[in-house]
């Protein structure tokens, strides 16, 4: 990916995904907002927004920060965010599901689809796109299950 890990702001990010991977959720939240609170630029904000979306209290907090670390990306300057796209695609379409818009939440993941050709093999491109078939899959049946519901 083009996201330097010397960068302060990826450092603290870095750091809260040890700290909520360890189950020290407060902590890592505090990171998170921290990495947000230091940001000096777009790249440093959408991913700081990213790491920050994942502790929310509710899904429309979650989707604000997602949509949030997304406007950021977009506006970002040759900052080589282009492989971070379909995680923020994902997570875009994860807080559409959790909010039931099974329609923009289709949208999203077939995006993340669309971008996940640029990853590059490994474990993460697996994870994300893993992540992609399993939204797709439960969005198209929760949208043929609201559908089946409304004919009955």
């Amino acid at each position: 990916m083009g996201i330097d890990p010397n960068n302060p702001i990826v450092k603290l990010c870095a750091e809260g995904i040890g700290a909520e991977m360890a189950g020290r959720r407060d902590e890592a939240a505090k990171l998170y907002q921290d990495a947000w609170e230091a940001k000096t630029n777009d790249c440093e904000g959408c991913i700081a927004a990213h790491y920050v979306a994942r502790l929310q209290p509710t899904p429309q907090a979650a989707l604000l920060w997602n949509s949030e670390a997304l406007r950021l990306a977009e506006s970002a300057d040759g900052a080589g965010l282009r492989e971070f796209l379909p995680s923020l695609y994902l997570n875009l379409g994860k807080s559409h599901e959790d909010l039931g818009n099974f329609a923009a939440a289709e949208k999203f993941y077939r995006l993340a689809g669309n971008e996940a050709a640029v990853l590059p093999p490994g474990e993460y491109a697996e994870t994300v796109k893993r992540g992609i078939h399993r939204g797709l899959a439960r969005v198209t049946n929760a949208s043929g299950e609201e559908a089946a519901a409304r004919q009955a």
